[in-house]
């Protein structure tokens, strides 16, 4: 039986998930359906936290949120904003950093420790046609690009003029009726990366309707970042921030992932 599906998530400034906050940094849980930013006026992840921020230091004036990293609208778990215009800086400059070298080193065997890391959780299973199984963990790598018409991206296994390369980790955590849990850790940052691979190989991510899935899943899309580090701006330390899925994974959900969690390949 399919999930019932949840209600739209709560965008107030109470019910902002802070995860971690400080003078430079502000970590949430962002829920799914929540666009991390976009046009004025339209509620988002960044006037969330701006009202959150006005509210709980009584600045009326206005706050300053920075927007150094986005997850996508369907997409749940950790975010990292900046809460001032240095910390965006070198976070930037981070992030920045951290793109150049992976796309150096996309095509080596596993990638070098990085200050970045990210590891998300998504949910797959091959639909609406069987597909080949995977293995229970390895890599895929492809080329991506977009497909203005269609509004999406696409992949393509051999290298074309409008095509960046993509590659990502793997390693499968469970498997369920509702399809396999996996924990997945890209090595490049394109668009819509993880969803476009898998479903290029059969497995949608489960209620992605924009990749093939036929499925429905309680909110959003069966795919959650949970797990961030990044080196903090000022203090020059890694800090390592997580989150578990949101209620809506509970269908799915298994003491498995704990042991699998805590022994991926790439951490």
């Amino acid at each position: 039986m399919a999930p019932a599906r949840s209600q739209p998530p709560t965008t107030s400034a109470a019910a902002l998930d802070v995860i971690y906050e400080d003078n430079h940094l502000l970590v949430v849980n962002k829920p799914a359906g929540l666009a991390t930013m976009g046009d004025a006026g339209r509620t988002t992840l960044h006037s969330v936290a701006a009202a959150y921020l006005k509210e709980k230091y009584q600045k009326p004036h206005g706050v300053y949120v920075g927007i150094v990293s986005r997850l996508d609208s369907l997409t749940s778990g950790v975010i990292v904003l900046a809460r001032t215009s240095k910390a965006a800086a070198r976070l930037n400059t981070q992030f920045a950093q951290h793109a150049k070298s992976l796309e150096s080193e996309s095509r080596q065997p596993r990638p070098a420790v990085q200050q970045i890391r990210k590891t998300y959780l998504a949910v797959a299973r091959p639909e609406p046609n069987p597909a080949a199984p995977l293995d229970e963990g390895g890599r895929l790598d492809d080329f991506v690009y977009k497909d203005d018409r269609a509004h999406r991206m696409r992949t393509h296994r051999t290298k074309r003029d409008d095509a960046k390369p993509a590659s990502l980790l793997y390693q499968t955590l469970h498997r369920t009726d509702e399809g396999n849990v996996f924990a997945v850790a890209p090595l490049t940052g394109r668009k819509h990366q993880i969803r476009v691979q898998f479903a290029a190989r059969g497995w949608p991510l489960l209620g992605d309707r924009k990749y093939g899935s036929q499925s429905d899943w309680p909110s959003g899309i069966a795919l959650h970042s949970y797990r961030l580090t990044i080196e903090h701006p000022t203090k020059r330390e890694l800090m390592t921030f997580q989150c578990p899925p949101p209620h809506s994974w509970n269908h799915v959900r298994s003491k498995a992932w704990t042991s699998g969690l805590s022994e991926l390949s790439w951490e």
